[in-house]
């Protein structure tokens, strides 16, 4: 079924006017060549649904606010990655993004000592870590006077 996703929208974005800079070829079993779409518009589905596959749909922008806005304009918000050097912009942007976790310079944001989770319709809550603890608690205060 994934697999069957990941060639559709694949698909749909190079007879959309994409084109295949490496990979996008299903392999044996369900497997999927790790895939770079170069020349990819935002409007298309490879942008506007998960696709839970190794696509990376590399889309151009001219200034940091466009490309904030083209990422945040989705329903999803489990994980975002960008690169950069400048560290004013990757604080800027890092915080500007609707996503529950940020890889900067990096394509491996999960460890067991940082919480794994999304926003919008990518989740509700936290889990692993110390802080992942917190959705699991209630809390209760008690206030106890004069025993």
């Amino acid at each position: 079924k994934a697999l069957n996703k990941v060639t559709r929208l694949v698909g749909n974005a190079t007879e959309n006017g994409a084109r295949v800079v490496t990979g996008g070829k299903a392999l044996q079993g369900t497997f999927y060549e790790p895939t770079v779409l170069a020349d990819v518009a935002p409007d298309m589905d490879i942008m506007n649904e998960e696709i839970f596959g190794p696509v990376a749909p590399v889309v151009r922008f001219h200034k940091e606010e466009e490309v904030i806005q083209m990422a945040n304009d989705t329903p999803y918000g489990l994980a975002a990655y960008f690169y950069g050097r400048d560290i004013g912009r990757v604080f800027r942007v890092s915080e500007a993004l609707e996503y529950g976790m940020v890889g900067v310079n990096t394509g491996l944001v999960a460890t067991t000592v940082a919480p794994f989770g999304g926003v919008k319709e990518s989740g509700i809550g936290r889990e692993g870590s110390k802080y992942g603890l917190d959705d699991f608690l209630e809390i209760k205060y008690v206030c106890l006077g004069g025993i």
